[in-house]
């Protein structure tokens, strides 16, 4: 018997990439019937859509594509939301899901409850999370402690979390909106990792919340609803900013003041993720599997760690120059991190692309440090504007790697670290990483 037998089920965003994938198999595999609406037409999900066609040729899932049918919502058990879906609070959609008595909820929250917060470490930030909670996961995993890794870095988990014995470290890099499902609202605190991370903030994603104070509020929810006997591991940068990153009485306050040296991963920023994923897996070891970490294991397994891909990977080298292509880099921070790690002075930035409402002055004032600042997207304009003439307008990418190969030098660095998100002109930041390293191959100087 499954856990959903006879119920019918919507999963409301399947995703051009496919984020609606995972839920959706599980859905049907704990026996509902399950109907995913997109406002996307096939043509432009024909990747997830073919992995669905076996669970659709069984008549196990239905979609309904191109719109969203109030009347599916009102008609339904329980309805699935995309964290993507934005400002979900004032969705007509998922009101009138919750008017007609559905169970409204997300992925991720469906995996915490069925796992247990207990054995969450979760890791939020506006940048290096990604990174931070892979890095995480290989400590553990080197140190022989089941874990398993997901949220918003990719990926389902439900499917790991079938086995009756399934007891693993839950590694979750959580998003902003993630938390607000999680917490029960920007000001909830129904959410209680055992143990929370977070790498740094500065202000984001102002598109899908409506304001910086509603992003931040968001954030806070992952420390929020922590209480005694719970441990929270903060960066030296961050855990003087009491306002936003305050811990309730018993927690646990573990400070990172140093990077982990030698590492593969270039920056100091990564040096700094490093550290705090060592410190992560320490306290996740000790307090949820209940077992010391093997740091020389995991401290090796950190150092050796050559990344994710599309987060300052080097992709392409030739005529002395190196292409390194950070196409996860969507805010600013990120972008300043990137050209520092590789150094600014023979650095070639490639920046800008959908606009998310942040404050771009920092990408612009990039412009006066690097070799030069060729900028691309919705926001490319903008940020060339307010560069002072320094920076050059390019529009697209193909048009910012002609310029580039035409100026490069030996010993030069052509980076695309965006600062932006890559929808105005690309699927997803994946879609925008594979172009710049085919650009690369096909156009680098030999």
């Amino acid at each position: 018997m499954g856990e959903f037998d006879g119920q019918r089920w919507v999963v409301m965003g399947l995703g051009r990439f496919g984020g609606g994938l995972g839920v959706t198999r599980w859905l049907a595999s704990q026996g509902a019937d399950v109907l995913v609406t997109d406002t996307a037409e096939a043509d432009d999900l024909h990747a997830p859509l073919a992995d669905l066609r076996p669970l659709i040729r069984d008549g196990r899932v239905e979609t309904r594509l191109g719109e969203h049918n109030v009347s599916d919502f009102t008609t339904c058990d329980g309805v699935v939301v995309n964290p993507a879906v934005p400002t979900p609070w004032d969705n007509r959609f998922v009101r009138a899901a919750r008017a007609g008595g559905a169970r409204v909820t997300t992925e991720i929250q469906l995996a915490v409850e069925r796992l247990g917060a207990d054995r969450v470490i979760a890791i939020t930030g506006t940048a290096g999370k990604s990174t931070t909670a892979a890095m995480t996961h290989r400590a553990l995993d080197a140190s022989g402690i089941p874990a398993i890794l997901g949220g918003n870095i990719g990926g389902s988990i439900l499917t790991a979390l079938t086995r009756a014995d399934a007891r693993p470290v839950a590694v979750l890099e959580v998003s902003s909106a993630m938390l607000w499902w999680l917490a029960g609202g920007e000001n909830g605190d129904a959410f209680r990792p055992r143990v929370a991370v977070v790498t740094n903030y500065a202000p984001n994603h102002i598109d899908w919340h409506g304001s910086a104070d509603h992003y931040r509020a968001c954030k806070r929810a992952v420390l929020r609803g922590q209480s005694a006997g719970d441990a929270a591991v903060l960066p030296a940068s961050e855990s003087s900013n009491v306002s936003v990153w305050a811990t309730r009485p018993g927690v646990e306050r573990i400070v990172v003041r140093d990077g982990l040296t030698d590492a593969t991963l270039p920056g100091a920023h990564n040096a700094a993720n490093g550290a705090v994923a060592l410190a992560a897996a320490r306290a996740g070891a000790r307090l949820i599997a209940g077992t010391e970490l093997d740091e020389p294991a995991a401290v090796l397994a950190i150092r050796t760690y050559t990344g994710l891909p599309h987060r300052l990977q080097l992709v392409h080298e030739a005529g002395g120059v190196r292409f390194y292509d950070d196409s996860k880099s969507t805010v600013p921070d990120a972008t300043r991190l990137a050209v520092g790690a590789v150094g600014p002075a023979r650095c070639h930035l490639i920046a800008g692309g959908y606009d998310k409402g942040v404050d771009l002055a920092p990408i612009a004032s990039l412009a006066a440090e690097v070799a030069g600042l060729y900028t691309i997207g919705a926001t490319g304009d903008a940020i060339a504007g307010a560069s002072g003439g320094l920076a050059h307008a390019c529009g697209t990418l193909d048009a910012a790697i002609d310029a580039i190969v035409e100026r490069a030098q030996p010993g030069d660095v052509v980076l695309l670290s965006p600062g932006c998100a890559s929808w105005d002109q690309f699927a997803h930041y994946e879609a925008r990483g594979d172009r710049f390293t085919q650009l690369a191959r096909q156009r680098a100087r030999p």
